[in-house]
């Protein structure tokens, strides 16, 4: 059996203001996540997917509730301590002029080298080796700005890889790719969740592939969060609720017009 990762607890989103006002977006929900998982977090626009991935990532205050990561909550956990837990990949594009693939990549490493940043000769070939892993080895020393958008999200994964931490979180891998560069791109996570025994959680617009290819859905609707494998939520009709008010429906495990 699996062993624990993540403990998400009666926790709620949300964010404060200048004047001290609160404002609640998602009510508690608990959840969790195993060794070696792959979590498809599903869930329509302005729902909370994005402010749940912050908040799970210690970019955002927790606004009420707890996260813990190996029994431990991350409010006790130090930001350096924190980063070597879990890395995170956001759906920002990077498109700084004459950054070369490598140079990005290397940022990966800023909780293990010293205060210069100094890379050693083993940094060298973690950096090396996450290239190769994601397929971009014979982009090194390409600028980043003249990468398509699938080498650069391949890129920034390599860059999560080399920061060498145990949990991946990622929101929206897939955005604006085409369909092959999508699978390519979930694929090769889900494969790193068995070759590296990490765990992944990335966010997700695609249904279809969330049934086809996640051991678990977090699926945000109606300010319910529901959790299990894609058959036990097609089973309890938990997308019935994420689809109520749209033509479309889910049916033998894939998503088609009602």
């Amino acid at each position: 059996m699996n062993r624990q990762k993540i403990k998400i607890e009666n926790l709620s989103l949300g964010y404060g203001n200048s004047v001290n006002e609160t404002h609640e977006i998602f009510p508690p929900f608990s959840v969790t996540a195993d060794d070696a998982q792959f979590v498809a977090l599903v869930g329509r626009n302005g729902v909370g997917k994005s402010t749940f991935l912050r908040t799970l990532t210690g970019l955002q205050n927790i606004f009420s509730g707890n996260i813990f990561i190996n029994g431990k909550a991350i409010k006790t956990l130090s930001r350096k301590n924190y980063a070597k837990l879990m890395s995170f990949v956001s759906t920002e594009m990077i498109r700084v002029m004459h950054l070369k693939v490598f140079d990005l990549v290397a940022m990966g490493r800023y909780t293990y080298t010293n205060l210069f940043g100094n890379l050693s000769i083993n940094d060298e070939k973690i950096i090396l080796d996450s290239l190769k892993m994601v397929g971009m080895s014979d982009f090194i020393w390409r600028n980043v700005s003249e990468l398509s958008d699938g080498e650069r999200q391949r890129v920034m994964i390599a860059r999560s890889l080399v920061q060498d931490t145990p949990i991946m979180i990622l929101d929206e891998p897939t955005a604006f790719l085409d369909i092959p560069n999508k699978y390519e791109i979930i694929l090769l996570l889900k494969n790193l969740t068995r070759q590296k025994s990490k765990t992944i959680i990335f966010s997700t617009h695609d249904i279809n592939i969330a049934l086809q290819l996640a051991d678990k859905i977090w699926l945000m609707a109606n300010r319910k969060m529901y959790e299990g494998t894609p058959s036990q939520l097609i089973q309890a009709s938990a997308f019935d609720e994420m689809l109520a008010d749209t033509s479309l429906k889910i049916e033998n495990g894939e998503i088609k017009f009602k």
